[in-house]
């Protein structure tokens, strides 16, 4: 006898048993312990019951199973029916995420609770801060186990325009994840949407990688400095060089003013034998022979390219030959 058979809260229910259909191909051999659960589960959704119990069911259910995207969805509506805490569903949630990494429907659940106590909060500036200082200590204990996970950090964007939180604490957070591991290219990407998404100096509706005229310079110079800072950190770093173009491309920025800069991490020597060259950055490189091409120094940007497709990034030799026909068609 199970469970919930034998459980007196649960009389008045009848459970409905997996239907697969005839001839079903390959049946899933169910725990009986889940087998019994989803077929309680199954009544009570039949019969649109929102009730504590239904609460205790699903929870059990998602110990067993915490992918299972309808027990979380009809969580959620019976949650919201009770007018249940959501602080302390999040706190449910929490241990379930931590105990789930990869999973994506705890996400979602999540942001479905948000979203349900936003309004209620919405007139509380505190409340408000409170709750992104919860959820951004959590998502740090997330972090520290994977600090590159696509989940948390798809949530993270929604949580920081949800709740407002294009701040100072954020962007320190964010530097933080940042310094742990240079390389981290979630947190760099993360780290442009903050910055260059800000409400409060940005055009909505513009292309990441869109000039966007409104974007203070103050803003620009500080973010150029620190991707050059990291850069110099660890010069064959991929992510650090692309937030530095997106930065160029985002204000407006003539790449030319960053030659010199660029220029610290190649030397190629002799024009003739190449002696003396010394190219510490493939990426620097790259960098380069896009500055050459806007400078319009076509013979110095084809040998950079030629250079990366033969000798520095040789993996990739038909994408730097492409680039280098695109560049033969813009010098006409």
């Amino acid at each position: 006898m199970g469970i919930y058979e034998k459980n007196p809260i649960w009389d008045d229910v009848i459970p409905i048993a997996q239907d697969d259909g005839e001839g079903a191909l390959a049946q899933i051999a169910y725990t009986d312990e889940y087998a019994e659960a989803m077929g309680y589960l199954r009544a009570v959704m039949a019969s649109k019951e929102y009730s504590p119990r239904v609460l205790e069911l699903t929870e059990h259910i998602i110990t067993l199973n915490a992918a299972h995207y309808t027990v979380w969805l009809y969580r959620a509506n019976t949650l919201f029916a009770l007018s249940s805490s959501v602080p302390e569903e999040l706190a449910f949630v929490n241990e379930i995420a931590l105990e789930n990494q990869k999973n994506y429907q705890i996400w979602h659940h999540r942001q479905l609770l948000i979203d349900y106590l936003y309004p209620s909060i919405s007139s509380s500036p505190e409340s408000i801060k409170a709750l992104a200082d919860s959820e951004r200590s959590f998502l740090t204990q997330m972090f520290d186990e994977d600090a590159k996970n696509y989940h948390v950090w798809s949530y993270r964007q929604y949580l920081v325009v949800k709740l407002d939180m294009f701040n100072e604490a954020e962007l320190k957070s964010i530097e933080e994840l940042i310094r742990k591991d240079v390389r981290n290219n979630s947190a760099w990407s993360y780290r442009f949407f903050l910055v260059f998404s800000d409400p409060k100096y940005s055009t909505k509706g513009l292309r990441a990688n869109e000039f966007d005229e409104k974007i203070p310079k103050v803003i620009v110079d500080r973010e150029i400095d620190y991707a050059k800072a990291a850069t110099y950190k660890a010069p064959q770093n991929q992510s650090s060089w692309n937030y530095l173009k997106g930065v160029v491309r985002k204000g407006g920025v003539k790449m030319e003013s960053l030659e010199e800069f660029a220029e610290d991490f190649v030397n190629l020597g002799d024009d003739v034998d190449g002696k003396g060259e010394d190219v510490r950055s493939s990426h620097a490189l790259d960098f380069l022979a896009d500055i050459w091409a806007e400078k319009g120094e076509w013979e110095k940007a084809d040998k950079a390219l030629q250079l990366l497709g033969d000798k520095y990034d040789t993996i990739r030799k038909n994408y730097w030959d492409w680039r280098r026909v695109l560049l033969k068609e813009l010098k006409g």
